[in-house]
């Protein structure tokens, strides 16, 4: 009797906490996608004040405001802006360096990405005057001056600025033309592949204007048809596909007081690319950033703002590519006699300091973990902070260590994956955190990592969420036959049983550099993979070969052969998975969006005796098809690495097609042309091969708006319930 108690005890556990869990609410994707239960809030719009005591943010709902909040409190002391009272609507806003002035906008207009329109106002914070900088018209990156005195805008591809004082506006460029030239704002795979849409910047003293012109004459034209109307209208804009003429770009300089523009040296080689401009401490010193077509060779250039004349600094060239992200972090110390940047010429991204003529002074971090976020430079206490790696690939945390390289220490100790916003005297910073469990969590710290105040901890969605069946994400990590360790998460039934066997959807991105295995909140998609969940689906997510956390080598190996490694890598994964005594081997799919959906699309073909089943959203079918910077980054052009681009396109394996195949796509995508899915059917239909494919009418790469979220992953989830 007594050996039989546990068994019976054991079992009455188990017993309760199944009934437990069906007590619960499974997630519906009325949850996900109509009602947002799942939805985070955060805390946006911080801007640090310049007496280092306050910082004020965004606050309310119908017409917003900017509160004052004391750092050594947390507590709200003033409204500085009421929109109410003032009549307008903003959403955004920024003071000059003496915060005697601020720029509202409002009526925001996007165009791509990070592009954007809208109309704003310049509020005069002494006397509380308003007054439009257009009256009622929307203009692009309207920017203070640092002298408080001007704002420079971009309108029509040319470059303006206005004066506060008088109301006077002056053009400084006058040959912009659409689809031709563009003055102060990158062209359309600038601002998609360098993450830029503000392309100039006014000098330390505000005498001068640096900005990047964009010729774009002779870039092939990408038509798309906008339906609608009784007759459908054309949308033509420049898109540079791999191995297709680029923009020629110069850098420029604009003396206000003379009124000339002067063009800076960039080097005889035309078929370039310039996309960083930065003022160093000196006002008439000029960096950028210059990258050879191929992308294996990045140089950092000061030029005489005066006379053009240019210098290199530093040159760095790798035998795949150099990646610009990871050399994105410059930051010129005040006294002009050095900088500090990141690279990551060691195999992992570190933080290096130089003096103005380029000669190392040292490597201040090292070891085989990443730099992902250089937060800022101390130059009083001689200290940097920095976010990486070095816990786990999985997770970002902050340190802190001084110039000299000794002294690291870390500042925030639980797990999770933190971001950081300092303040510009480095005395507190704004810490937001997340666990793949836990959302966002907001607080004030000041510099030792002491919390003042916590702002956010999104209780109420904690608290919903406790509602709901929801099963944890799981960790693993495994070898593939190379012996290559792989990292994945594994989302479980709330009610799994281990004695059952369950069908699996593995969720998949794998484009070079990113990242989805992470402890870190997942938003929106987690939820809708829980919902999966609760209907008897095992979700698993790897994160292959050509992935980023990890280092150069992990991400540069599939270098020149996009899609080989990756797919090898979600086919040994998707074997790894079937290997499991709960999962049906024989039923396990695969989805993805974008380079997921290009994943998803050769996983299914080449792997047609693993997976049963493959959703492909906006997918990459032939990157002949894409644009020059991102794919020939890593393919090289078309003409010098034709195997590159087709011998891992899914066009060139439709024959290989078996299972279930749901090919979607928006047919006003911007990014990824429906170009892509249209020849892919073409294939698909050649070959013989029955599949399902729905398109989305001028919807975007994102396919969203109105109903069509809800939309898009109600079908999804009944392919899903049919096909797998």
């Amino acid at each position: 009797m007594s050996q039989k108690l546990p068994i019976l005890l054991c079992w009455f556990m188990v017993a309760s906490l199944a009934l437990h869990a069906q007590q619960k609410k499974n997630v519906t994707l009325e949850d996900v996608f109509k009602t947002s239960t799942f939805s985070q809030k955060g805390v946006y719009g911080i801007n640090w004040m310049k007496d280092g005591k306050y910082y004020s943010t965004l606050s309310g709902e119908n017409a917003a405001r900017v509160v004052k909040v004391n750092l050594a409190t947390g507590e709200e002391e003033a409204v500085l802006v009421d929109g109410e009272k003032l009549g307008i609507r903003f959403s955004d806003y920024s003071f000059n360096s003496d915060e005697t002035f601020a720029l509202l906008s409002s009526d925001v207009e996007r165009v791509y990405r990070r592009s954007s329109k809208a109309v704003y106002h310049v509020l005069d914070m002494t006397s509380g005057t308003i007054q439009p900088l257009l009256e009622g018209e929307k203009v692009s990156y309207a920017t203070l001056s640092p002298d408080n005195t001007k704002v420079a805008y971009v309108k029509d591809n040319n470059l303006f600025y206005k004066d506060l004082k008088t109301g006077s506006i002056t053009q400084v460029t006058h040959d912009g033309k659409t689809n031709e030239i563009i003055n102060g704002a990158a062209d359309w795979v600038y601002e998609e592949e360098f993450s830029m849409a503000q392309a100039f910047a006014w000098s330390p003293q505000g005498d001068k204007i640096a900005f990047i012109r964009f010729d774009e004459t002779e870039v092939p034209v990408f038509n798309m048809q906008i339906w609608g109307d009784l007759y459908p209208s054309d949308y033509l804009f420049k898109y540079p596909k791999a191995g297709e003429k680029n923009a020629q770009v110069g850098i420029h300089v604009y003396h206000l007081n003379m009124g000339k523009t002067q063009k800076m040296n960039a080097g005889e080689e035309e078929d370039i690319y310039l996309p960083r401009i930065y003022w160093t401490g000196d006002n008439n010193t000029l960096a950028f950033i210059r990258l050879n077509r191929l992308q294996n060779q990045l140089d950092l250039l000061h030029a005489d703002a005066s006379t053009g004349t240019s210098r290199l600094i530093l040159h760095e060239e790798s035998t795949t590519y150099v990646d610009l992200d990871y050399n994105d972090n410059l930051q010129y110390l005040s006294d002009n006699k050095s900088f500090i940047t990141t690279s990551e010429k060691s195999g992992y991204k570190h933080i290096y300091h130089y003096d103005m003529d380029g000669k190392l002074i040292r490597q201040v971090t090292s070891g085989d973990w990443e730099v992902t976020n250089l937060v800022g430079v101390d130059e009083k206490n001689k200290k940097i902070y920095f976010e990486s790696t070095e816990v786990s690939p999985l997770e970002r945390h902050l340190y802190v260590i001084n110039l000299n390289g000794t002294g690291k220490k870390r500042l925030n100790m639980a797990s999770g994956s933190y971001s950081t916003n300092m303040s510009p005297d480095f005395k507190y910073y704004i810490s937001s955190h997340s666990t793949a469990s836990t959302p966002l969590q907001v607080s004030l710290h000041d510099a030792s990592g002491k919390t003042i105040k916590v702002l956010e901890t999104n209780e109420d969605l904690q608290k919903r969420m406790k509602e709901f069946a929801l099963g944890e994400k799981e960790f693993f990590n495994f070898n593939t036959v190379d012996g290559t360790s792989l990292n994945g998460y594994l989302i479980k039934p709330a009610n799994f049983d281990e004695t059952k066997r369950y069908p699996v959807l593995m969720y998949v991105y794998g484009g070079p550099g990113s990242q989805n295995v992470r402890n870190a909140w997942g938003g929106t998609r987690d939820f809708w993979h829980h919902h999966l969940a609760a209907q008897g689906y095992l979700i698993a997510c790897v994160d292959n070969r050509g992935t980023g956390g990890r280092g150069r080598d992990f991400k540069h190996v599939t270098y020149a052969n996009l899609g080989k490694l990756e797919t090898e890598d979600q086919i040994a994964a998707a074997k790894h998975l079937g290997g499991l005594s709960f999962v049906d081997s024989d039923r396990i799919g695969i989805w993805g969006w974008s380079y997921g959906g290009y994943m998803s699309s050769l996983s299914l073909m080449l792997g047609h005796d693993v997976f049963k089943t493959a959703i492909a959203v906006a997918p990459v079918t032939t990157w002949r098809y894409y644009d020059t910077i991102y794919t020939e980054r890593y393919l090289q052009t078309p003409q010098l690495n034709a195997k590159g681009y087709d011998d891992y396109s899914p066009i060139t394996h439709v024959d290989k097609l078996k299972g279930n195949y749901l090919l979607i796509h928006g047919t006003g995508d911007d990014n990824v042309h429906f170009q892509n899915s249209v020849d892919l059917l073409n294939a698909l239909v050649a070959a013989d091969k029955q599949f399902e494919t729905f398109y989305y009418p001028n919807r975007n790469h994102g396919i969203g708006g109105g109903n069509t979220t809800w939309h898009l992953y109600n079908m999804m989830t009944d392919f899903i319930k049919r096909k797998l």
